[in-house]
Formats: structure tokens, C-alpha cells, sequence
């Protein structure tokens, strides 16, 4: 009877633990709470108040172009405007229009205040780049392009408006990299204030392009920059257009050139700027990705030079490649074994010698045989009666 109780219980023990078991792999696991970190808010475009300078109402922010500038919505596009913001400042009865364009990288940025940058506008020094045009002030600073107009602008205008520079996002990483199109210029007579970047057809021809935009080829990912250039004859002005690849550069290349060559036959006709350039003086070359055009008025032995001042240098990665094959390098595995047991034999006959003449000879010092074979060694117990 004891053993039959003993049995039960012991049954209704395992049973207990299955069941436990069971519910719980059944229950759901407690998860542990993930701490998420958020990215910190972006840093505003504009502050409420600046070197004195105090918003006089909310700041507006928009991300429709055609809020920011209703005139050049397509431009705005093509370099990638993400956001503006609107703001109007007040101080001591003055007023301070800012409009604050936000781009994805500085190649946005720069190129949007080269399109609204006029030639002539004197240089001024704020941020990366500035001009001025009476009391309106252009400039940028990393991913942003500033447009401030004051009701009556003063001698620490510029400085006031250093102060904001300071104040705006600063791009990190590849963002903060310049057009590298822009290093193809050559410096020397180059008018920096004359710059345009461009990225597609609008801002192209909005900022005087030379060619017609379709010729450019934007669609195939192109890129261009013009910039003048005063030469000892006269301006010139030089176009560098950016290809994908070579090819691509090469078929353009021939299409520009047949279009320049056609001259008043041309369809379409020549955009003013190039009508208006001397025509012995247009030239056309390849380099690279590269298509460059010079036109303007100065003499063709400078327009020529200026062209020919452009190369493309291309970068190239020298990649280490194998020089022996798996018999070599096998057979350079054994005779280096062959040499590591030669050595090691050589030193093991030497250490002999070495050590053992050593020992013949200070037994032959001592007066004894050089070996101990030869030497009869005795037991003495003196033992003593």
C-alpha cells in the first residue's frame, strides 16, 4: 500500500513540473524595454533675434519653392531645395527682409547663390561667399543661401550679418564638399565673382549659360560651370561642362562643336551671350569627362590658351596583382625549410665542437686524457687500522 501512495506521488510531481514547464514556454516573454536615441532636432535655419535684430513676428517656414521664390521654381529644384524660412526683423524702426534657402549639400547651396548672383555685384565678406546690390545682401554658408534686404543699410550692416553666418547649420561629412567641377578652373585672370554652377537646364540659362541647355545635356547627368576671365585683349568667358564618362563627353563634344561651326545657320539660334562673342575666338576641346568652350572677345592666341590651360587629371588606384604562381611559391616554401634544416644542422656541429674541444682541452691543461674513457678512476675507503 506505502508503495502504491509513493508511486502517486511521485507521478503528480512530474506532472506538476510538466504543466509549469509548459505554461511557461506558453506565456509570453517579458521583453526589456530598448532605449531609443533620437537624433537631436535639427538646428533652426534662423534665430528669433540677432545682433540686436528681433523677429517681428513668427518665422515662417515653408517647403514649397514657390513660397520661397515663386519666379525660380525649377532652378530651386534642380538644386535640391529642401526648406526656407521667412522672416522679417525689426530694429529702431527698421526693418531686415531674410529669406533662408536650405539645400541637401553645400554643391546645392553654391550653385543656388551663383544663380542668383548677378556679375558686377562687389564682393563682400561674409560667410563662404557674398555680393551686395545697394541695401540688398546675397551670401552662403554651408548648406544655405541667405537673401537680406535692410530698409537702410549701415556701415555695421555686413558685420550684423556675419553674426547670423555663425549662427546657421554647418554640413558634416560629404555634404560639406565643394563641386569638384569647380577645381577645373583655371585661377590665374579668373573673376570669381562671375561663377555660375549649375545643375539643370533652369539654372543654367536663368544665370546666362552660353550654350542652349538642351545642348548641354542635362538629362544625362551633366553639370556645368562658366566663369570669366579677363585677359590682356579683352574678357573671355570659359564653359566647362562635366560628363559621366568620356564617351558620353566625346558624343557631346561633337554636337557642340558642329553647333558652333554652323554659326548664323544654327538651330536653335546662338543664346545672346554667344552671339554676341567674337566668332574667330570660339573653340571647342575635350578633355576627359570634360567638354570646354571659350568664347568672349578677347584674341584667339589667348582664347586658345585659357582652353588649353584645362586638363582633366584622372585619379587612378594602383591595385597590387600576384606576381608568382602556386608552384613557385611552393617550391620557395621548400627550399626555405631546406635552408632553415641546413642552418640548424651546421650550428648543432659547431655548438659540439665547440663544447666538446672545450672540455678535451682543459683536461689535457690538467694533465689528463683529452677523454675520460681513457682514465682509470679508483674508489679510495682509506680505511685506517
Amino acid at each position: 500500500m506505502l508503495q502504491r501512495w509513493m508511486a502517486i506521488l511521485v507521478c503528480s510531481a512530474a506532472l506538476s513540473l510538466t504543466c509549469a514547464h509548459a505554461a511557461a514556454q506558453a506565456a509570453p516573454a517579458k521583453s526589456t524595454p530598448v532605449k531609443v536615441e533620437l537624433p537631436p532636432p535639427p538646428k533652426p535655419l534662423l534665430p528669433d533675434a540677432f545682433a540686436g535684430w528681433v523677429a517681428a513676428e513668427p518665422l515662417k517656414n515653408v517647403i514649397d519653392p514657390a513660397q520661397a521664390d515663386s519666379a525660380s521654381v525649377a532652378a530651386l529644384r534642380e538644386y535640391g531645395f529642401t526648406h526656407a524660412v521667412l522672416a522679417n526683423y525689426k530694429r529702431d524702426g527698421e526693418m531686415l527682409t531674410v529669406r533662408a534657402l536650405s539645400f541637401p549639400d553645400t554643391s546645392g547651396s553654391y550653385g543656388a547663390y551663383t544663380f542668383y548672383r548677378q556679375n558686377g555685384w562687389p564682393k563682400e565678406e561674409i560667410g563662404t561667399g557674398a555680393t551686395s546690390n545697394k541695401n540688398r545682401v546675397l551670401f552662403w554658408e554651408g548648406t544655405t543661401v541667405v537673401d537680406a534686404t535692410f530698409s537702410n543699410i549701415g556701415p555695421m550692416s555686413a558685420a550684423e550679418l556675419r553674426e547670423l553666418a555663425k549662427l546657421l547649420p554647418v554640413p558634416l561629412g560629404n555634404k560639406a564638399i565643394a563641386p569638384p567641377i569647380l577645381g577645373n578652373l583655371p585661377q590665374a585672370s579668373l573673376d570669381k565673382q562671375t561663377t555660375h554652377y549649375a545643375l539643370g537646364p533652369e539654372g543654367y540659362s536663368g544665370a546666362g549659360g552660353m550654350l542652349p541647355p538642351d545642348l548641354v545635356g542635362f538629362d544625362r547627368g551633366a553639370e556645368a560651370v562658366t566663369a570669366n576671365y579677363s585677359l590682356p585683349s579683352n574678357s573671355a568667358t570659359l564653359t566647362i561642362v562635366d560628363y559621366p564618362t568620356p564617351q558620353m563627353a566625346a558624343a557631346q563634344e561633337t554636337k557642340i562643336r558642329d553647333y558652333i561651326k554652323a554659326g548664323a545657320h544654327a538651330q536653335p539660334a546662338f543664346p545672346k551671350p554667344l552671339a554676341d562673342s567674337d566668332q574667330a575666338s570660339l573653340e571647342v576641346r575635350r578633355s576627359g569627362p570634360l567638354v570646354i568652350l571659350v568664347s568672349g572677345d578677347a584674341i584667339p592666341d589667348e582664347s586658345h590658351k585659357l582652353l588649353e590651360s584645362v586638363h582633366f587629371q584622372e585619379e587612378l588606384v594602383s591595385i597590387p596583382q600576384p606576381t608568382d604562381s602556386e608552384v613557385n611559391k611552393t617550391g620557395k616554401l621548400l627550399f626555405g625549410i631546406a635552408e632553415l634544416v641546413i642552418v640548424g644542422s651546421a650550428a648543432a656541429i659547431l655548438l659540439g665542437l665547440f663544447l666538446g674541444g672545450g672540455r678535451a682541452m682543459y683536461r689535457i691543461a690538467r694533465g689528463k686524457p683529452a677523454s675520460s674513457v681513457y682514465e682509470t678512476e679508483f674508489i679510495s675507503l682509506n680505511l685506517e687500522k
